[in-house]
């Protein structure tokens, strides 16, 4: 990995925040928390200002819609656009960095010609049913019924944690088409509308206050055959694509964000007489060496992502683990930078600190992920 800037990398660099610089200032006020439609459309209308511009899918191959970028040159939109203070992925986030990325890898001609420009262009939201109710971390224990009718799936069941379903168009569902085959091996992975009969979405509110997530029901719903993804039964590997990109990529934005925090953290600290605490500024110097590290990992994933068809492997595991306990520990550090105000709900980063719990069971549990690491990079025996 050649970690020095071309003179190509740094005139696209200059060009990104000039652009950054006319556009963000024209930018509306961001939507309230609760406010979903209204996020909806402040995410979608970036997106489509990200695809006018040329900057949608940027890493995206050519012929999925993308513009083929370099990895240097995605980390480098990262950075530009975290400094500058862009808006996120936001509503986008799970076909941008999830369905999207697992449809140009997988899909047909047919299904990328489909779904894949809409979410570029900032058109469709997508959400993710993959966990349920009864399986825990197992998700392979997966129940949810997809009965073949014909030219459709029949799908019955129910999934948890759904995510943006409020305002989502579709959903990458995974769903049982072979309950008499071992678990890992009778599963499909299906494209699903949101608007069809017999899906109902009962919005569930976090300890944050937010609303992100949903239970979704799901009765008799008709899912056409032509919206699998992957064979018939061949899901979980579908499945292992998607949660490669969840688990190696899609987290590299936050990474940058958390090092802009970090240095918020130590001015707030000095602004606060609270710089003089030796333990306090140890903290912080190690977690600066940690999410330096991370940053250099997640270039690490991302040229290896690159290198092999654009699909991430097994060091996605191995950042997602310690990225979410970095995380973690971050806020708590801002805990004690705020002291007292730390209760304060109003206050900046409270609420981060509420919702950095749930990353160490956000896409795969810190145990799942050892597991991984444990048996696909070290070669070590499956647990019994």
């Amino acid at each position: 990995m050649d970690l020095a800037y071309t003179e190509e990398e740094e005139e696209f660099r200059a060009r990104l925040r000039e652009w950054l610089a006319a556009v963000l200032p024209r930018l509306p006020a961001k939507p309230g928390p609760d406010d979903w439609p209204g996020r909806r459309a402040y995410d979608t209308a970036w997106q489509r200002m990200l695809y006018d511009a040329g900057y949608a899918g940027l890493h995206w191959p050519v012929d999925a819609g993308g513009r083929g970028a370099t990895p240097t040159q995605y980390l480098i939109f990262l950075e530009e656009t975290e400094r500058a203070g862009a808006p996120y992925v936001g509503a986008n986030f799970v076909g941008l960095l999830h369905a999207g990325p697992t449809i140009a890898a997988e899909g047909t001609t047919e299904q990328r010609a489909r779904w894949l420009p809409p979410v570029l262009r900032g058109d469709e939201i997508w959400c993710q049913g993959f966990s349920e109710p009864g399986a825990g971390s197992d998700l392979a224990a997966l129940r949810t019924r997809g009965v073949r009718d014909g030219d459709h799936y029949v799908v019955s069941g129910s999934k948890i944690w759904t995510s943006h379903a409020e305002v989502a168009d579709w959903c990458e569902l995974l769903v049982r088409t072979d309950p008499a085959a071992p678990k890992h091996r009778g599963i499909s992975w299906l494209a699903m509308e949101m608007d069809a009969p017999g899906v109902t979405v009962r919005p569930l509110r976090t300890l944050a206050g937010s609303t992100e997530f949903a239970e979704m029901f799901l009765d008799e719903v008709r899912v056409p055959v032509s919206h699998r993804v992957g064979a018939e039964n061949d899901g979980w590997r579908v499945t292992m694509v998607t949660l490669s990109f969840e688990r190696g990529t899609a987290f590299v934005g936050e990474v940058v964000a958390c090092r802009r925090t970090l240095a918020a953290l130590a001015a707030e600290a000095r602004r606060g007489g609270r710089w003089d605490d030796p333990v306090l500024r140890r903290r912080l110097g190690r977690l600066n060496a940690e999410f330096r590290a991370l940053w250099r990992l997640t270039q690490w994933n991302v040229s290896e992502a690159q290198s092999t068809g654009g699909v991430p492997g097994t060091g996605g595991s191995v950042f997602k683990l310690r990225y979410s306990h970095a995380r973690q520990e971050l806020y708590e550090a801002a805990a004690e930078v705020l002291g007292a105000d730390s209760a304060d709900l109003d206050r900046e980063w409270v609420l981060d600190r509420l919702s950095s719990l749930s990353y160490t069971i956000a896409a795969g549990t810190s145990q799942i992920q050892r597991n991984l690491v444990a048996e696909r990079i070290l070669g070590l025996p499956k647990g019994r």
